[in-house]
């Protein structure tokens, strides 16, 4: 028997090479003739099409993000401007991190902060005022589609996200072209929360089968697309492939949910203030590794999604995985700089993340440190 399930997922989605031309028409069916716009540092300058969006845009007003991982006080002072700027749109153009503030800082003008309030569900998220347009520069998180944030408290150092089928933009613009001059490692831990994404929306207690379709499809398109992007980002068509499959990815993780590798990755960008793509990139195949004991059937449909064999009890899925890491030469646990000393402190941050909760397999403290142990181990993917 199918168990029951639900699904709404009500973003506009435009997608192709040059649809973020698009932009000031999307805005007018709107009537939003005056946006706040935020926008990465230094996209104008590296992407020729946000600098003509940003002049179709002229009429708004602009708040440029620094790099990094958004954190509360970005958020509270992002509501501020968009509080006192009069605008009637948001217009996120960049990475996650840009998408996720946006989202945010909506939330927090549209009902009043601090942010601190609504972590945990504690409040109810209320309909949006002003639309929400979200132009992804990098084919990772799938933010556009989604309805979380992941935002970073300052004092804590600790993941303090949300999300509600109200926190997700109504418009997604997701142009293959914006993501040409994205550097190899960018590239690289971008695609790779995207792989994970998708990976995970099979194999949660909560997947769903619209989910698996999705889920199954990017990860088909990832598994090859990737390697190439980070070897040749100029290659169109497989930047065509990985941005369909991150914005599938994003889609995914909505109607099932994430996994144990956000838990342990985001412990790892929480303590440390790493970019996320990366974290979930150093831990994905040990907590696949373990996961896969638990629903070696679901790990056997990614397995022969990524072109592997299915193997003993999905073992296929991880060699899949490990093979990719290695071809893009993703960093290890070691590079980054974590030792063991710091692996119990990191346990207790996975453990109070929320999706561990949904993984396929029960996650006690110790298991959670051998599957970082595991990752330590590692000095060359090769």
């Amino acid at each position: 028997m199918v168990p029951a399930f639900r699904n709404h997922l009500p973003v506009k989605i435009r997608f192709g090479d040059g649809v973020s031309e698009q932009l000031a028409e999307v805005l007018e069916s709107e009537r939003a003739g005056r946006p706040l716009v935020i926008v990465d540092e230094g996209l104008a300058d590296l992407v020729p099409g946000v600098a003509r969006m940003l002049g179709e845009a002229a009429r708004g007003e602009r708040y440029v993000k620094s790099p990094g991982e958004p954190t509360i006080s970005l958020v509270e002072a992002v509501s501020q401007v968009l509080s006192e700027s009069g605008c009637d749109a948001v217009v996120a153009i960049g990475g996650g991190s840009t998408m996720d503030t946006a989202k945010a800082a909506r939330l927090v003008a549209g009902q009043g902060g601090p942010y601190r309030r609504f972590v945990g569900g504690g409040v109810a998220l209320e309909p949006p005022g002003i639309p929400l347009v979200c132009v992804p520069t990098t084919a990772g998180t799938g933010s556009e589609v989604s309805g979380g944030a992941v935002i970073t408290d300052d004092q804590t150092h600790v993941k303090a996200g949300i999300a509600g089928p109200l926190l997700r933009a109504q418009h997604a613009l997701v142009d293959p072209v914006l993501t040409h001059g994205l550097p190899p490692s960018v590239t690289a831990q971008t695609g790779i929360d995207a792989l994970a994404q998708a990976i995970a929306a099979v194999v949660v207690r909560v997947a769903t089968p619209i989910g698996d379709a999705i889920a199954l499809e990017s990860v088909r398109l990832a598994a090859t697309a990737l390697p190439q992007v980070v070897k040749d980002g100029g290659d169109a068509d497989a930047r065509s492939r990985m941005a369909c499959a991150s914005l599938m990815a994003g889609l995914s993780m909505n109607i099932s949910d994430c996994g144990s590798e956000h838990s342990l990755g985001q412990a790892i960008g929480g303590m440390f203030g790493l970019p996320h793509g990366l974290t979930i990139g150093l831990v994905l195949a040990e907590t696949m590794d373990r996961d896969r004991h638990a629903v070696p059937d679901r790990f056997a449909r990614i397995a022969a999604a990524l072109g592997e064999a299915p193997g003993e009890d999905g073992e296929g899925a991880v060699r899949g995985v490990r093979r990719i890491l290695a071809e893009i030469e993703f960093p290890t646990l070691q590079a980054a700089g974590i030792d063991e000393s710091q692996l119990d402190a990191l346990a207790d941050l996975a453990l109070a993340d929320g999706f561990i909760a949904v993984a396929p397999a029960e996650w006690p403290k110790q298991a959670v440190i051998e599957a970082y142990s595991r990752a330590l181990e590692l000095g060359d993917r090769r």
